[in-house]
């Protein structure tokens, strides 16, 4: 009983640590297009902390893992589980990468003049932010519905970066000066679109886990997503 009390402890204590870089990498998104929005410098060096941060989680995280595997041998529910951390935890270091390439495009940004009022890009990365942090509650709470929701979203994200794109390319059109402050703007939509594809990732890594069913190449089991 004592060593089953031990493993659920470090089970908890994984959840923990997941949560936290979860919380973490949504503040990261959060300032990353504040910086760019409010054309804050400061913002971008907690960023560039934050990450680092992340990273240290990122590696904690992969040894708690590995260690619940090498030493519990776990059944095959608590493997599922386990394994698909490891996964998530890869994804979430990703979506910290796509925040700091938002703070070196913001970098560029702030020292011009504002190309066109941010009205997408905010909606985008308050998505984007809210996908996240869904994913990872889903996996907590092992949550089906709320990570098929995640999966549903992921095409409005998709929608606002081609429209971005859409918008951008008139002003790069019209105005050749314009074109290398669009072209880092719509690196800002892609690298959102790439966080919207990690939480999607994490969303797929719960169904696999509770259903034990791999959705990731046969979407079209998920039903009409545009609904």
């Amino acid at each position: 009983m004592i060593v089953h009390r031990h493993f659920d402890e470090e089970l908890d204590l994984l959840k923990q640590k997941l949560v936290f870089m979860a919380s973490l990498a949504e503040s990261m998104i959060y300032k990353a297009i504040k910086s760019l929005i409010e054309r804050e410098d400061s913002l971008i060096q907690e960023v560039n902390k934050d990450e680092e941060k992340v990273n240290l989680l990122q590696i904690e995280i992969d040894e708690l893992c590995l260690r619940l595997l090498a030493l519990k041998q776990p059944m095959a529910t608590d493997l599922r589980f386990i394994t698909s951390a490891m996964k998530i935890n890869s994804e979430l270091e990703r979506i910290a990468d796509m925040a700091v390439n938002i703070t070196q495009r913001a970098a560029v940004l702030i020292k011009q003049p504002q190309l066109k009022p941010y009205i997408d890009i905010p909606r985008m990365a308050d998505l984007a932010q809210n996908m996240v942090k869904d994913s990872l509650d889903s996996f907590i709470k092992q949550d089906v519905d709320l990570a098929r929701s995640v999966l549903i979203r992921d095409d409005k994200i998709d929608a606002l970066k081609d429209q971005i794109f859409r918008e951008l390319l008139t002003f790069m059109i019209s105005d050749n000066s314009s074109i290398p402050r669009a072209l880092e703007l719509i690196l800002v939509s892609r690298h959102l679109e790439r966080i919207g594809d990690h939480a999607t990732n994490i969303a797929e890594d719960v169904i696999y886990l509770v259903q034990g069913k791999d959705i990731r190449h046969h979407i079209e089991e998920l039903g009409d997503r545009r609904k």
